[in-house]
């Protein structure tokens, strides 16, 4: 029997308004968002890594939270810088022969993993944007720098001070920091060219030991036993002002 004049129409319209919903629900094209960072240093020094991050100018960005692993081998960790977005969670690894304890007293969420041995691995979900500088509580040479943007959309700078990141069309509040260097910002909007690069200044870095989780001095035993391991794994930002 055919179907009714009246059936076709209502399917055609069902039909119409589903594909309307799935359009509806699609989210729009990402556009380049990019540029440089140039880094000010010390005579003899090089730059530490830069991380980026975009915010939308007039409103929030939905949060996008993820999974990352952060390794500690041969005394270190690797990678020793990362960049995330809010909520995102990081394992810390213990793929050495040893134990170690991760912790960080940088607020608003300092945090102590406790001791774990070899094969062993804890997490942290970082609710919190902030900068958090990780340290093993037994051995001084291990840091990390970990940067919990507010914003989905953030990445490291690549060696030459390179960066991309592809959002949604509009306008964004670009932030660029280190380890080093105080943050520093600009408003750019996707797919535009990229105008003057972002420069850091770490030329008043002003390194200092740091402290183990009690807040109290390593004892000298530890820096003999890491004397091998790269100096700057012994240092901290005191100001990046």
């Amino acid at each position: 029997m055919p179907t009714p004049p009246v059936t076709l129409v209502l399917l055609a319209l069902a039909g119409a308004l589903a594909a309307g919903a799935v359009l509806a629900e699609s989210p729009p094209a990402r556009q380049s968002l990019g540029g440089q960072v140039e880094t000010r240093v010390k005579e003899g020094t090089a730059g530490a890594p830069a991380i980026v991050y975009a915010e939308p100018l007039g409103g929030a960005a939905a949060p996008r939270a993820a999974t990352f692993t952060m390794t500690q081998k041969n005394k270190s960790f690797t990678p020793r810088v990362l960049g995330i977005p809010v909520g995102s969670t990081v394992s810390f690894v213990n793929d050495d022969a040893i134990f170690h304890n991760v912790f960080s007293l940088s607020p608003p969420q300092p945090f102590d993993l406790g001791l774990y041995r070899s094969g062993a691995s804890k997490e942290r979900t970082f609710t919190q944007a902030s900068t958090y500088y990780v340290f093993c509580n037994i051995h001084p040479q291990m840091i990390a720098f970990v940067v919990v943007a507010p914003s989905p959309w953030v990445t490291i700078a690549a060696a030459d001070g390179t960066w991309r990141l592809d959002v949604p069309p509009g306008r964004y509040r670009v932030t660029a920091l280190s380890e080093r260097a105080a943050p520093v910002t600009v408003e750019m909007t996707a797919g535009q060219p990229a105008g003057a690069p972002l420069t850091l200044d770490e030329s008043k870095f002003v390194p200092t030991l740091h402290l183990n989780k009690f807040g109290k001095p390593y004892p000298a035993s530890a820096y003999r036993e890491g004397r091998d391991e790269s100096a700057i794994g012994n240092l901290v930002v005191r100001s990046r002002d």
